[in-house]
């Protein structure tokens, strides 16, 4: 069954059930791209700007009040997340995001009709553009509603950063007394802890959980009440001065009126600021998630001095094998991430005079990262960092049989001596202990006082240990 919309380029048929007009159908035919549909946070923001525009304008009499409560209450029903099949567009499209705009417009003013006793398609008494959209363009509901959307993914993005950097909290104090080898360009160096590189990948997602915690000012700023171009035309004085105090009621979020709103019509570096900084977290990450498939690497032919959680079989062909999925998909996931970044800057700068036409693309790509990197850390905490094993036995194994631990003794020996008791320790595949021992440089005694964890990983030089004497037996 199919209902007759009309627009000015002729008629069109639309499913009779549809709450959805004209314009979403001639939209679905021009961008039929992919699966990939508008993200659902871009159309509950536009449609909580619809409900504040809805109260303003009842406000200053410029919409009957019967009509603006049911617009209003529809707004809120979409915002609410429903009617989550009436909105089928493709999230790239032409038109600087109006195709949308205007699918969120139909929806709310059909559902608006069926509010009223009216039957979908039935715009003489809600009509998309006249009512819902009164006071308004896509040009300032789509950017808006874009950093609503924004804001709100920010927060589960902070707290899943926050729940990432505790666990790998958890795992330093644990592991805080594992001696290991350092390794520098994937070759011994010093010795550290394994609760000290815990440590390093704690802080590093400290400062990314802080940065996206600020960057939120930034996207508070809005151009609402701006229309067209940002000059306001076509809204009431009023209206431009008070629709954003509605907007920020309804969110509990705290925008304000950008005292330039030709700025935020057309530029959009705040998108750019926003997706760096999920570039640098996804960096962060991918760091962290090659450094444990490293030092997890074997389990017997690699490094092995960490056991990551079994998950999943890792072969249809070798049985027994367990791969690190999980620091593998977060890898993935920041990969993707900083490929979505592009995507944003070049929409960015591809912007022309008074507007961007190019913010579906912005949309497309920065509110899916947003969400991915929040899944991916709140998996990667859970589901691989909780669950670590040290293997001590294997630390040390490593350590001992590296030079790295004649680095510690060179203030003591200088250093073309260690580097050729380094050399014989390599050539003869002994320990650098057991060479040290050989050279006659040290007793055991001496050595056990000077290799210890504390003294080896902490700033200083080391100093020769004074060791007490045995006490003579009186013959008296």
């Amino acid at each position: 069954m199919y209902r007759t919309e009309t627009d000015f380029l002729g008629e069109k048929l639309v499913p009779a059930a549809a709450y959805y007009g004209i314009h979403t159908v001639r939209a679905l035919e021009n961008f039929s791209l992919s699966r990939q549909t508008v993200h659902p946070e871009m159309i509950r923001a536009i449609a909580v700007v619809k409900q504040a525009a809805a109260e303003m304008n009842m406000h200053l009499g410029l919409l009957d009040p019967q009509i603006g409560s049911a617009i209003f209450q529809a707004a809120a029903e979409v915002a609410d997340g429903k009617y989550a099949g009436e909105f089928p567009l493709y999230a790239l499209q032409g038109g600087a995001g109006t195709s949308t705009h205007m699918n969120v417009n139909e929806v709310i003013a059909n559902r608006a009709i069926e509010l009223l006793g009216g039957c979908r398609g039935d715009y003489a008494l809600v009509h998309p553009l006249n009512h819902v959209n009164l006071s308004q363009s896509t040009n300032d509901v789509y950017p808006t509603a874009l950093r609503i959307a924004a804001i709100r993914l920010l927060q589960p993005l902070a707290e899943a950063c926050a729940g990432l950097q505790g666990a790998l909290q958890k795992k330093e104090a644990e592991f805080a007394g594992v001696l290991k080898l350092g390794r520098t360009e994937m070759q011994d160096a010093v010795p550290i802890t394994l609760g000290q590189e815990f440590s390093a990948w704690a802080e590093a997602i400290a400062r990314d959980r802080w940065r996206l915690y600020k960057v939120e000012e930034r996207l508070r700023e809005v151009n609402l009440g701006g229309t067209a171009v940002g000059t306001g035309l076509n809204a009431e004085r009023k209206y431009v001065f008070g629709v954003v105090e509605r907007l920020r009621a309804l969110t509990g979020i705290g925008l304000a009126r950008d005292e330039n709103m030709i700025d935020p019509t057309q530029n959009a570096d705040v998108f750019v600021e926003v997706s760096g900084l999920l570039k640098a977290c996804a960096a962060t990450l991918i760091k962290i998630s090659n450094d444990l498939r490293l030092l997890s690497s074997g389990p017997r032919g690699g490094l092995g001095e960490i056991r990551l959680p079994d998950l999943q079989a890792g072969s249809s062909i070798m049985p027994g094998k367990i791969n690190p999925v999980m620091p593998e998909m977060v890898a993935q996931v920041g990969y993707q991430t900083i490929a979505r970044d592009l995507a944003v800057t070049l929409a960015a700068q591809g912007g022309q005079l008074e507007l961007n036409a190019f913010l579906p693309l912005v949309a497309a790509n920065l509110l899916p990262a947003m969400e991915e990197l929040a899944g991916a850390m709140r998996l990667f905490a859970d589901r691989c960092v909780a669950g670590i094993e040290a293997v001590p036995e294997r630390c040390r194994f490593h350590l001992e049989n590296s030079v790295a631990l004649i680095t510690a003794l060179a203030p003591l020996i200088g250093y073309d001596r260690a580097a050729g008791i380094a050399r014989n320790a390599l050539q003869g595949h002994s320990p650098v202990k057991q060479a040290l021992l050989d050279a006659g440089l040290f007793t055991a005694e001496e050595l056990d006082s000077l290799l210890r964890p504390e003294t080896l990983t902490r700033p200083g030089m080391i100093k020769r240990p004074v060791i007490a004497k045995p006490k003579e037996e009186s013959h008296e």
